[in-house]
């Protein structure tokens, strides 16, 4: 379970591009949130480079470190999805993907330069890609009468809780994203409606 109140992501693609001895290598990044979006990205990428020589990535998705995955695709084991990763954690990055395309030049890199390219293009990517900094969530379900639900409402938007899922009746439930760093107010002010129940969801969510 982590304790941060905040996490480092990316909300848009970028591209950028290193070449070396011949050897062209264009390096993506992508928001990403599931394991889903990071197979279609990667699909994406194979169509538009189908005769690229290698398509490397690595990606790292919640806040928890362990939710990561490199691949080198082909080339000497290490040389790829590590540097790349590297760069992602370097600047403390989550649900973010980074895939380097490789158009071989017919010149042998060898490992260190392998490396240098991978790790090289990774950072060129980033660096041209807008980072931003995001609440962490705790989730909860709300349950209330439909009469409070103005002043629900209310202070859900003055506290910043992201209405996550809601199931309108004369009973209501609702999911909410608590930010971690304003948990105890919220909870103090949302206990203060009368009838409302609140209940915590197990998992942390990394905010939208």
């Amino acid at each position: 379970m982590s304790d941060k109140d905040f996490y480092y992501t990316i909300t848009q693609p970028g591209m950028a591009e290193f070449k070396d001895r011949g050897s062209k290598f264009i390096a993506y990044s992508y928001p990403i949130a599931t394991t889903a979006d990071f197979k279609a990205r990667l699909e994406e990428i194979k169509k538009e480079h189908p005769k690229a020589t290698h398509h490397c990535f690595a990606y790292r998705l919640g806040i928890n470190d362990d939710a990561f995955r490199v691949s080198d695709a082909g080339e000497p084991s290490g040389t790829a999805g590590k540097p790349i990763l590297g760069q992602i954690d370097s600047k403390q990055l989550t649900n973010a993907l980074v895939i380097v395309v490789r158009y071989f030049g017919g010149t042998l890199l060898g490992v260190p330069g392998l490396i240098n390219a991978y790790k090289t293009s990774a950072s060129l990517v980033l660096q041209v890609t807008p980072i931003v900094q995001k609440v962490v969530e705790e989730k909860y379900t709300a349950a209330f009468n439909y009469l409070q639900m103005n002043e629900v409402m209310m202070a859900i938007k003055q506290l910043g809780c992201a209405v996550i899922s809601q199931e309108t009746n004369l009973f209501c439930r609702m999911t909410i994203g608590i930010p971690r760093n304003r948990k105890e107010e919220a909870l103090y002010r949302l206990g203060d409606i009368r009838d409302l129940e609140l209940e915590k969801v197990d998992s942390p969510r990394v905010g939208d």
